[in-house]
């Protein structure tokens, strides 16, 4: 396997200034690989999600088991990309299904009924927990930033200092 993964991230939001300016250009992102399975069936927002990228990026919006496919394959061979998700359990099937993460940015997910507020931006429930620890348990770095310049911030320590685990 050769695509060489820059970014994994996991925002709501997408694609959107913080992602399309400062995390591609200190990341060296060439493509950006937006991994949901509504944003996928949905044509106005897969045409939205294109022209939000910054010039000279590429976009793909795909499902997950596209996603599988792909990483599997040779397509992405040389590129730098980023890899953008809306929940973490769509990580995590990737995961349980060969992909090899290293780190995982955590960048915005918003408070709706179920949730409960980690931070000011990432609004967690029980599914995502699970997903969450999971993730760790597979050693993956799990880190709260909304830009490069912010400090790291470890989620499964944020979880237990605020008694989510």
């Amino acid at each position: 396997m050769s695509v060489d993964v820059r970014l994994v991230r996991i925002d709501d939001r997408l694609i959107h200034g913080q992602v399309a300016t400062t995390w591609s250009k200190q990341m060296g992102i060439d493509r950006i690989l937006v991994i949901s399975d509504v944003a996928a069936n949905n044509q106005l927002r897969k045409l939205l999600l294109k022209q939000a990228a910054p010039a000279g990026i590429r976009v793909n919006v795909i499902s997950v088991a596209r996603m599988i496919e792909v990483y599997q394959s040779d397509i992405l061979q040389y590129e730098k990309v980023a890899l953008l998700f809306t929940s973490p359990h769509d990580v995590e099937i990737l995961v349980r299904k060969g992909m090899i993460l290293s780190s995982i940015n955590i960048g915005g997910m918003s408070f709706s009924s179920g949730k409960r507020m980690l931070t000011n931006f990432v609004s967690l429930d029980e599914q995502d927990i699970k997903s969450f620890v999971y993730l760790a348990e597979k050693g993956i770095e799990l880190e709260i930033r909304k830009v490069p310049a912010d400090h790291k911030i470890d989620l499964i320590e944020a979880l237990k200092k605020q008694n989510f685990l």
